[in-house]
């Protein structure tokens, strides 16, 4: 049988707004208006509400309900101990892991510092060759200008040599 949201809420001694907010909450399906237009709660509906408030209920009253279990002082230390010793544990682990990583950062640091290297002996070799290129280029367009590395003096051209016949031997 249907019933209301305030006879539901008084069945389980919450206000009415905790059961009108898990009704509003519910698939449109389980909402239900009588001819008046007041809100009806199914069957299937109330079991859902049911649930959803006699939960915390039961929480709250395991909570308060049972007696207060206090703790002996030789439990009390015991447990402090314990979380002494894990805390102890936990910093060791934190140190050895800022020590792993402060390992990793100085082996990148000796990378990049060797990379660095690599790249300014690459640049000046970029430079030297460049520069004998220049001075290559500068030769090939003028051949006349070679000179003999024992006297200093230019060399001949060797087609002067050659005679003409000679030249024209390949035709």
């Amino acid at each position: 049988m249907p019933k209301t949201i305030r006879e539901l809420a008084d069945e389980l001694n919450v206000s009415k707004q905790t059961i009108q907010y898990h009704y509003q909450r519910l698939p449109t399906k389980n909402q239900q208006k009588n001819s008046q237009g007041t809100n009806i709660i199914s069957p299937t509906a109330e079991r859902i509400i049911r649930d959803k408030v006699a939960k915390p209920l039961v929480a709250k009253n395991q909570q308060t309900g049972g007696k207060k279990v206090t703790k002996s002082s030789k439990e009390n230390n015991e447990l402090i101990v314990t979380l002494r010793r894990e805390i102890e544990d936990l910093k060791s682990q934190r140190d050895k892991q800022l020590a792993t990583k402060d390992q990793q950062i100085s082996s990148k640091d000796r990378q990049i510092e060797h990379l660095t290297k690599l790249i300014d002996q690459q640049q000046q070799l970029q430079l030297a060759t460049v520069s004998e290129n220049k001075k290559l280029s500068g030769l090939c367009e003028n051949p006349n200008t070679f000179k003999n590395p024992q006297d200093g003096q230019p060399k001949e051209d060797i087609h002067k040599n050659k005679s003409s016949k000679w030249w024209w031997h390949f035709w």
